[in-house]
């Protein structure tokens, strides 16, 4: 009742405004569905748990993600849950579809064509006509119930079909047949979540009758499960009739999904229209701008709504929810909600939430700790319940941080800080490693360089809670901790590098996109020190070398190499505006007293990146983070810091912008100024003083693995003393380069004058048992090299995370190599090790062939190892080819491994060529 309560105060407050203005009929929502913004036009209102929309993609394909693509012209059903901008397919629940005639079960034969010429979408609504039988749709919703109207414009035998096997694996399907004209389903599912529970309750105005089902598990009256499940409710209608049919959801049970339905307590789909255009209206009015330009309207508007689109209240009218231990609990003080991209909407979306929706903040930040309190941690990107560890950092302690910060209340500030200092001190995904050694490297964990700047910058976040609640010495140490950048930026050539066996990894490009950096490359991770933009400044060698690097960027070829990204779009130079990572460049440019280039290059992407076209987005959606950037950026804002209550600023890009706050206080932007209540906007942070940590060396060796002996190097940073030492206890002053002549760990520290010390490095060098060498015949990929063809033998062995570098990757060919032993050699066994990982298009060899030979010109064949794997098999593995040889003598070995091609019409990448993955070859 208290929840009522409150939306009602709140809606009556500031629905005299929202009837004077009808922000809602300039929103289009086609904005995204074509290109790669995969978003999706169907029915929905702000934040609710229904996203009712027709599905054009079924396949799980990339641009697909939304489960429509403006470029197709087949619908398959409307579904009523579905995902905004992201880059992995998931939801299309409940899935229903009208038809004629007798019905069927195979989607190509339900599915119909239809044309954009006949179809329409507006906030809470879409229209289409199915071209197959001529039936018009119509969709909207209301926050848990989704509300459909079919008109059958010939006679005969009306179908809906519901095909619970649609998109998505289905693990347990269960419909009960309550009565002709109500129907309970239970669809849990497995894709990006692995475990979804949706229940549902479908509605229909006027009794229907069973007219055929698909149940693999019982098939009993009014009862009907498996994991192949459909069923079809038929009944004769005449030309023009029409059938309503409300579809409840709920996370929680069938009396959840009942207690759902009672939203829309009528069958007026008129009247539902209406309320979903005002509940629209409620949050759009919240920025009123003065446009006169038509398409510039449906870009603002639309962004706005789309960042309004997301999380999703995840509970029932009674407060219940699933938890994140699956159990079922009630909010009674807050709203819980779900999906949390929170990669990508911590730099701009959540920002803009706490401007003009503190309640919904403080609800995001109770679910958070409750995600913490029921599933052992913060969320990272949750989805449906599920931790899917998508993505990396822990940034939902820098939307805590940021909503403490501006002094939102109404979440437990001590468990907000209990839970992030939980999620900072935890061991997995290379924190261990970022913990003990200051940074991550690629022997510790892919995506080394992103994850240790960003795990900077949330100790930084963690750092400032801590200050808020006088937490002195988790402060420093937290603060210490968010300088970690400098272990990972290379003073010599400017970039932030990855780092192997305690040494910069080779060789390097700053524009190749490698599994050292998060869906990106050097360029554009070499400004990401949000927490300390002066000391980056100073690191780059003052303001002027700092502006001429950001020039380089911004003037750079656009061309990336390494991995193909799809992600990486909107370039200029090798900013990115299409991916997150890059969206506070342009304001760094203010840092150095230079704003006019920051308006410059930010009115560039206003004009350039965003349209009114379904291609109108440069890259993903991303849940509202690329549209939010717009928001914020078309007033002439943006939040580069999340954790301090200021904002950079750039003038605006409409002549005026009003926001109207929920204190019922407003403030006016123009070209001239800001007006009214500028507390929000005009806020400042103390300037913070930080004591710089000493970085540590750099270990440099030609390889890790020698044969005679090996010449180590250490760099430390300028102005600062290096120190190394063979055991870890006694160091000495390191003077020039030494040498190696055994396998051995050598420890190294920095020191400045004031003998204070970096963290202590190690770097491990191994002393190979031969001489053998390797002539590698054919090329593997530039990024997957594992330090070149003597790593095929030098006895280092890879894991199944070959994110780190230690496997050599060959696509699309054969792999072939000969192995000189170097003399004539008894041998009695031959294995090479391949890895699997189907997901990542890595398959195993369908065959390995070894052979030998006395003079690198005639080799025999020893035998053949044909692989034993299924390429269907998705668990990452490691299967070694072995070949007994029975006493053999040679001087040569080759080996031959057949790629196993095309990957087929079940693989996400069919039609493109596998990868052969290989680390080791083994001679004994």
């Amino acid at each position: 009742m208290k929840r009522y309560a409150f939306a009602c105060l709140v809606f009556f407050s500031h629905f005299g405004f929202t009837q004077q203005y009808d922000f809602a009929q300039y929103v289009n929502p086609f904005i995204g569905t074509g290109g790669h913004g995969h978003t999706f036009p169907g029915a929905t209102v702000p934040f609710g748990m229904v996203q009712l929309s027709p599905d054009t993609r079924i396949d799980g394909s990339w641009d697909g993600c939304g489960g429509y693509h403006y470029s197709d012209n087949v619908i398959y059903g409307f579904s009523h849950t579905h995902l905004n901008g992201v880059g992995v397919s998931d939801y299309g629940d409940i899935m229903l579809m009208p038809t004629m005639g007798e019905p069927s079960f195979d989607n190509k034969t339900y599915s119909s064509t239809f044309s954009h010429k006949n179809e329409k979408a507006s906030a809470g609504y879409y229209s289409v006509k199915l071209d197959k039988h001529n039936i018009d749709v119509r969709l909207t919703a209301s926050t848990r119930v989704g509300f459909h109207e079919y008109t059958f414009n010939e006679k005969g035998q009306a179908n809906i079909i519901l095909d619970l096997n649609h998109r998505d694996k289905l693990l347990q399907g269960d419909v009960r047949i309550v009565n002709s004209r109500t129907v309970e389903i239970l669809r849990r599912s497995e894709a990006w979540a692995r475990d979804q529970y949706v229940f549902a309750r479908i509605e229909f105005n006027q009794p229907m009758t069973l007219s055929k089902v698909k149940a693999n598990g019982k098939n009993e009256a009014n009862f009907y499960s498996g994991t192949e499940v459909a069923l079809s409710f038929s009944k004769p209608v005449a030309k023009g009739e029409k059938i309503w049919v409300k579809v409840a959801l709920s996370p929680t049970g069938y009396e959840g999904a009942a207690l759902n339905l009672t939203e829309i307590k009528h069958w007026d789909f008129e009247r539902t229209i209406k309320d979903a255009k005002v509940l629209w209206n409620l949050e759009l009015t919240k920025i009123q701008i003065e446009e006169k330009d038509k398409d510039k309207l449906a870009i603002f508007y639309t962004a706005l709504y789309h960042t309004m689109m997301q999380p999703n209240i995840a509970e029932d009218l009674d407060g219940k929810y699933r938890g994140r231990d699956n159990q079922i609990h009630v909010a009674d003080t807050f709203d819980y909600y779900t999906v949390f991209s929170l990669w990508d909407t911590f730099r701009g979306a959540h920002p803009l939430y706490t401007l003009l929706d503190k309640k919904r903040t403080a609800d995001f930040i109770n679910t958070f700790i409750k995600q913490y309190e029921q599933g052992g941690r913060l969320p990272v990107w949750e989805l449906a319940s599920n931790e899917t560890d998508c993505m990396i950092g822990y940034h939902s302690v820098s939307v805590m941080a940021d909503a403490m910060a501006k002094g939102i209340q109404g979440f437990d500030y001590e468990k907000a800080f209990e839970a992030a200092k939980h999620s900072a001190m935890l061991d997995h995904l290379g924190l261990e490693a970022y913990k003990k050694n200051g940074f991550i490297a690629i022997d510790d964990e892919h995506e080394s360089v992103s994850k240790t700047l960003e795990y900077a910058y949330d100790d930084w976040c963690i750092a400032q809670m801590a200050q808020l609640l006088g937490k002195t010495d988790d402060y420093q140490y937290f603060m210490k901790r968010s300088q970690n950048w400098k272990n990972v930026f290379d003073w010599e050539s400017g970039f932030m590098r990855p780092k192997k066996n305690g040494g910069w990894d080779k060789p390097f490009e700053p524009r190749e996109v490698n599994n050292n950096y998060t869906e990106g490359n050097s360029w554009q991770y070499s400004f990401f020190v949000p927490q300390d933009i002066p000391g980056m400044i100073e690191a780059y060698g003052g303001p002027a070398k700092f502006e001429a690097k950001l020039d380089e960027m911004f003037t750079a070829p656009s061309e990336t190499t390494g991995r193909e990204q799809a992600d990486i779009t909107g370039l200029i130079g090798q900013y990115a505006h299409g991916n997150e990572p890059s969206h506070h460049m342009a304001y760094l440019y203010n840092y150095i007293g230079k704003p006019e280039k920051t308006k410059e290059k930010v009115h560039y992407i206003l004009n350039e990146f965003y349209k009114n076209t379904p291609d109108g987005l440069i890259g993903n959606e991303d849940c509202g983070q690329m549209s939010a950037w717009y928001v914020l950026s078309s007033l002439g804002m943006y939040s580069v810091t999340p954790g301090k209550p200021d904002y950079a600023k750039t003038t605006p890009y409409f002549e005026k912008a009003i926001i109207h706050f929920e204190n019922n206080q407003s403030l006016t932007i123009t070209s001239k100024g800001h007006k009214g209540y500028l507390k929000e906007v005009l806020a400042t942070s103390k300037q913070e003083s930080i004591t710089p940590i000493i970085p540590v060396p750099v270990m440099q060796a030609e390889s890790k693995a020698f044969k005679k002996n090996l010449e180590v190097s250490l760099i430390p940073a300028p102005k600062n003393k290096a120190f190394y030492s063979f055991d870890n206890k006694t160091f000495k002053k390191y003077k020039q380069p030494f040498f190696i002549n055994k396998s051995v760990t050598v420890y190294a520290y920095s020191e400045d004058d004031n003998q204070n010390r970096s963290h202590t490095v190690s770097a491990s060098y191994f002393q190979k048992a031969n001489d053998w060498s390797v002539d590698i015949k054919s090329k593997y990929s530039a990024q997957y090299h594992a330090g070149g063809p003597e790593g095929l033998i030098d006895g280092i062995l890879g894991n199944e995370n070959w994110r780190k570098g230690d496997w050599q990757g060959y696509q699309g060919q054969d792999f072939e190599a000969v192995i000189d032993l170097k003399k004539e050699t008894k041998i009695n066994e031959i294995a090479g090790r391949f890895l699997q990982d189907t997901r990542a298009w890595i398959v195993m060899p369908r065959k390995v062939d070894y052979y030998v030979s006395h003079d690198n010109i005639n080799f025999e064949l020893a035998g053949t190892v044909a692989n034993t794997v299924d390429a269907n098999d998705y668990k990452e593995q490691i299967k070694a080819f072995v070949l007994p040889v029975k006493g053999k003598t040679a001087r040569y070995v080759k080996v031959v491994a057949k790629n196993f091609g095309t990957l087929p019409e079940w693989h996400q990448g069919a039609g493109g060529d596998a990868y052969i993955f290989t680390d080791e070859i083994l001679i004994q």
